[in-house]
């Protein structure tokens, strides 16, 4: 069997999302929500990553999920259609990201939501049970998840990433465009299509520098929350990731006793959509595993 040269591009979102709104997030920050698929259907939350977008979705939104489950996409503060401010201190409180993550949780009225969060979104994820704990979520899928951020060590996140992140981080747009375009590059094994690769670059020019720099500011260390976990853990994870390592899931692996892999012999950091077929199928499969009785 011939393996493709290109990443299939996504179909087109045929009927678009059911609803739209904004939520107020922590101190009051306004987060753009897109709902999509069955609105009776059981609830998955997408968390996006680092200057990233809710479009990063596009596939799993457009696919057979929608047929059975309530899907929900929003844009990180900073990011994409949401609330913009500028001042490092928005970024750098984990409880105004737990508060965030609530804030969508609570006001679009979920039960028991199934977490997806990908990249620096399982970081968001961990501020959230920092502060909540599980008991309000089913289950969480950390998708080439990020537990740790030790700036300037940088454990188990790859040096792809740390070459072109502090080009990313620049304002002046000569420095800045061709570091992203590199960053995405190394997002995946297999060369995305030409339209998913410049709608990327597009949704990733929507966050502010400043934004971006202060994402890398922060030093975290989920490993402590992990290990506390008791809903289910989905580790999905590229075995040729070089934006974070597959060291990461192991480290991941080894600290959640919660924890089960699902590892991606042929993907990068986007297995959502490098294979999104096997993606969807096993995302179905946890989200019904953890329906409520």
């Amino acid at each position: 069997m011939t393996t493709p040269s290109t990443i299939d591009p996504p179909q087109p979102v045929a009927t678009g999302p059911v609803r739209e709104r904004d939520v107020r997030g922590g101190a009051g920050t306004r987060l753009h929500v897109r709902e999509w698929g069955d609105p009776d259907g059981p609830p998955i939350v997408f968390v996006h990553g680092w200057s990233q977008a809710d479009l990063c979705w596009r596939r799993q939104v457009s696919g057979p999920l929608g047929a059975t489950f309530r899907l929900i996409t929003f844009d990180n503060r900073g990011h994409g259609r949401s609330e913009k401010p500028l001042d490092p201190a928005s970024y750098a409180d984990g409880d105004l990201w737990a508060a965030d993550l609530d804030a969508v949780i609570e006001q679009t009225g979920l039960e028991r939501p199934v977490l997806v969060a990908w990249s620096y979104g399982a970081l968001i994820v961990a501020d959230y049970l920092r502060v909540h704990g599980d008991a309000a979520i089913g289950g969480i899928d950390l998708v080439g998840g990020a537990a740790v951020l030790r700036p300037p060590a940088f454990d188990h996140i790859g040096p792809a990433f740390l070459d072109a992140a502090p080009r990313a981080c620049s304002s002046d747009l000569e420095t800045s465009i061709p570091a992203l375009q590199r960053f995405l590059r190394a997002c995946t094994a297999r060369p995305l299509d030409d339209e998913t690769s410049s709608a990327a670059l597009c949704w990733s020019m929507l966050t502010p520098p400043e934004v971006r720099g202060a994402l890398l500011a922060r030093e975290l260390d989920a490993t402590d929350v992990l290990a506390r976990v008791e809903v289910p853990v989905l580790v999905t994870h590229g075995r040729r990731d070089a934006i974070i390592l597959p060291s990461m899931a192991e480290h991941v692996l080894a600290a959640c006793p919660a924890a089960v892999a699902s590892w991606y012999e042929d993907a990068g950091h986007m297995p959502f959509l490098e294979d999104a077929t096997r993606f969807d199928r096993e995302l179905a499969a946890f989200a019904d595993a953890r329906r409520s009785p």
